[in-house]
């Protein structure tokens, strides 16, 4: 009989023994040989994602993972009942005007997706489109239906019977009789095109479309429908004209781009006067047009690619004249604006000057109305617009007539009174529209919009963003931090707590805090209000974001100090911002943890490679975290395109040993890591799941901490997800949770 101690041996014996252990990837070498250099890969295996073996492996660390956060179950479910009690679950909104009807959507409690929804125009005001009164959007109440509202689409409906859903593609045709829509169920980013009748006469073809990009466009005839086709690396490249009613195998191919470094699209000006295909490469572009009222007629092109030239094309009318602006940076790098006739561009000094170059501000774009332009720019790290009214006589345009032949004064910037925010144009999807749209937001201040009125500046409050049982944002205080980089440049961060926190940071406590960054594709991490992230400022954390380089938070210079051959100043520039905030009493090392995803992930692989102890921990989603290995494949989706952001390492050995140099899955080591959360999805296109599965192998395999229980690495795989993660909103709120209670967890706040 055994005696009460050996009962508990036993006991903890057979838990012991129940425990998941971290899993062991087998190791199969292969030899990745490229300009003389040969690297070993034992896990590259992994990338077959049929293969049972990987499978097997991914729900191993399913199921180690699952282990390792029960603990942690309470708080996450007490963060999820956090963020849903804050967020009105049966909403609705801002209704935008487009032709006859308002546009808008509902969301119910307890439903996963949206409704779409519209109610008709008045009739006098869809005579009188320039009527300012008719630009007043009708009050909605959530849960109450408005007379004549009807519903147009039900993702619920749609998403039935599948893990996954998401709604690409939604357009009305110009009658608004046809709604075409597209929609994924396998988180791969290939949509399927369907249609359906919205009024009783109405007859909706039952074409159905299969493997298309998600947008789509109706011709003004609405006899055709035009939609893109990827390739099967999933890049964008093909161009087809649909004839409505007949079937797709008849459809003509209207433009195809060869060249595996551009994407292709296609849309609609504004104004709706010219149809356009848009090409991209990372640092060329090349845009074509055709006037709509030949929807089969051949497009023309504005100017040809010169390669490091990018340009975008918007149709305006002023002065008699329709004009093309084209925002471009051919000899200004931070991008300008120039002014033509409707024709092909011979020269880019033959442009009238519109908008100059400037070297402390970046110009993103323009947008033009019947009666104002807009202008969209980067100054100081924050997003803000400037509109430029459209004048006859000194006086605003009223009618038709007076914008054709009107004046375009000077841009006049839209002021707020925040000094950390962003603002820029929402929903404006009418030419004729007197009113704005104007999205605007901070840290502190949840999201706010705007219609504003072109003839007198005056900003109109249509709604802000509702936090469910009461916030008050007096009580958050948000600041802007500068920390110096190795070369001397420097770094903003911005930063955002309770008041109650940052009077104990500036008393000398430092406070645990999350650190963010990204720093690629010249895309600036704006400032933005989150429900979730007062989950964490509520319990005293410090939200911080990096702005580092490879950005476009401080213009193209910022992006280009990041990127291929300077692409370590990212790395480098987050870990001055992670000492900036140490060296000045803002936190400790054990008290800090690194965020990223994307392109983020590697920013978070590398510097858990170059500065394990300067983070106490590590969350890392869907990481492009083995860029070198995808980067000298070119059949992946996306790699030839890539290559303008990183550079060709097949071509170039100088790129392959600088990429090499930082490449996380490269240069993982046999030393101690900071405890790491890794979240990847198995259909992802983008970054494939095999890249953060063979970084957390290797981790596993040579750091003595990667396997420790309560402070190791974790690795999660959505297998039922894309790139953007799981679907359904309340999927999505869970997943928020378990990172949101990670991170709590991780720096010792437990509840």
């Amino acid at each position: 009989m055994l005696s009460e101690s050996g009962k508990n041996q036993a006991s903890v014996q057979s838990e012991s023994a129940s425990r998941v252990r971290p899993p062991v990837a087998k190791k199969v070498p292969v030899t990745r040989s490229h300009h003389g250099r040969n690297f070993v890969d034992d896990y590259e295996w992994m990338r077959d994602p049929e293969s049972s073996d990987t499978r097997a492996h991914l729900e191993a660390e399913n199921a180690y993972t699952d282990q390792e956060l029960a603990p942690m179950e309470p708080l996450r479910d007490t963060v999820y009942e956090e963020i849903r009690s804050r967020i009105k679950e049966t909403d609705m909104s801002v209704p935008s005007r487009a032709g006859g009807y308002w546009y808008f959507s509902r969301t119910f409690e307890g439903k996963s997706y949206g409704q779409y929804c519209r109610v008709p125009v008045s009739k006098e005001f869809v005579d009188a489109p320039l009527d300012p009164a008719g630009w007043v959007p009708p009050e909605v109440t959530p849960g109450v239906e408005l007379p004549g509202e009807q519903m147009l689409f039900d993702g619920n409906v749609e998403a039935e019977g599948h893990e996954f859903f998401s709604l690409g593609a939604f357009a009305t045709n110009f009658a608004q009789d046809v709604l075409a829509y597209s929609t994924d169920t396998v988180g791969d980013e290939r949509y399927t095109l369907r249609f359906r009748a919205l009024t009783d006469g109405a007859s909706a073809p039952a074409d159905e479309i299969a493997g298309i990009a998600p947008g789509v466009t109706f011709s003004p005839d609405d006899r055709y429908v035009f939609y893109v086709t990827v390739d099967e690396s999933w890049r964008p490249d093909t161009v087809w004209r649909h004839e409505l009613g007949t079937d797709s195998s008849a459809d003509v191919k209207v433009f195809h781009e060869p060249d595996e470094s551009y994407w292709v699209g296609f849309g609609m000006t504004r104004s709706e006067k010219y149809l356009e295909i848009v090409l991209g490469s990372k640092i060329t572009s090349e845009a074509w047009l055709l006037d709509a009222s030949d929807p089969t007629g051949e497009f023309w092109c504005v100017r040809p690619r010169e390669v490091g030239v990018e340009y975008d094309v918007e149709h305006a009318v002023w002065g008699g004249e329709d004009k093309l602006l084209i925002t471009h940076n051919d000899g200004a790098p931070n991008f300008c604006v120039g002014v033509g006739p409707v024709a092909p561009v011979s020269d880019w000094s033959a442009l009238a000057e519109l908008v100059p170059h400037r070297g402390n501000v970046r110009v993103e774009g323009v947008d033009a109305f019947m009666t104002s332009v807009v202008l969209s720019y980067r100054e100081n790290a924050l997003g803000r617009i400037a509109v430029a009214r459209i004048v006859s006589e000194g006086e605003p345009a009223t009618t038709a007539a007076q914008a054709r032949d009107g004046e375009l004064e000077e841009f006049s910037p839209v002021e707020f009174d925040e000094d950390v925010f962003t603002s820029g144009l929402g929903g404006n999807g009418e030419f004729v529209a007197p009113v704005l749209r104007v999205g605007y937001g901070s840290y502190v201040t949840p999201g706010r919009v705007f219609d504003m009125s072109v003839a007198t500046g005056e900003l109109t409050l249509l709604r802000e963003q509702e936090v469910q049982g009461g916030y008050d944002r007096s009580g958050y205080v948000q600041r802007r931090l500068w920390a110096k980089a190795p070369d001397g440049v420097e770094i903003p961060i911005s930063v955002v707590m309770s008041k109650d926190t940052a009077a104990r940071v500036d008393s000398g406590s430092p406070a645990p805090t999350l650190l963010y960054g990204y720093g690629s594709y010249e895309m600036s991490m704006d400032p933005y209000f989150s429900v979730g992230r007062l989950s964490l400022m509520d319990r005293g954390m410090v939200y911080a974001v990096a702005h580092v380089r490879g950005g476009g938070e401080m213009g193209r210079t910022w992006y280009e100090d990041g990127k291929l051959l300077n692409k370590r100043n990212t790395f480098t520039d987050f870990i001055a911002c992670a000492d900036h905030l140490i060296e000045n009493g803002w936190t400790t090392p054990r008290q800090m943890v690194a965020e990223g995803g994307s392109a983020g992930g590697l920013l978070m692989g590398a510097v858990a490679n170059m500065a394990p102890d300067r983070f106490g921990g590590i969350l890392a989603s869907v990481p492009f975290v083995d860029p070198l290995t995808s980067i000298l494949m070119p059949e992946l989706p996306l790699t030839v395109i890539e290559w303008d952001e990183w550079g060709n390492p097949l071509a170039d050995p100088e790129v392959y040993d600088y990429m090499a140099s930082y490449a996380p899955y490269d240069n993982v080591e046999a030393k101690e890591y900071p405890p790491m959360l890794v979240i990847t999805s198995l259909n992802d296109t983008r970054v494939l799941y095999v890249e953060p599965a063979k970084w957390v192998a290797k981790l596993r395999e040579l750091s003595p901490t990667a396997n420790e229980p309560g402070r190791g690495v974790l690795f999660q795989c959505e297998m039922d997800a894309g790139h953007g993660g799981v679907s359904g909103r309340y999927e999505a709120w869970k997943q928020a949770a378990l990172e949101l209670a990670w991170t709590l967890w991780t720096v010792g706040i437990t509840e």
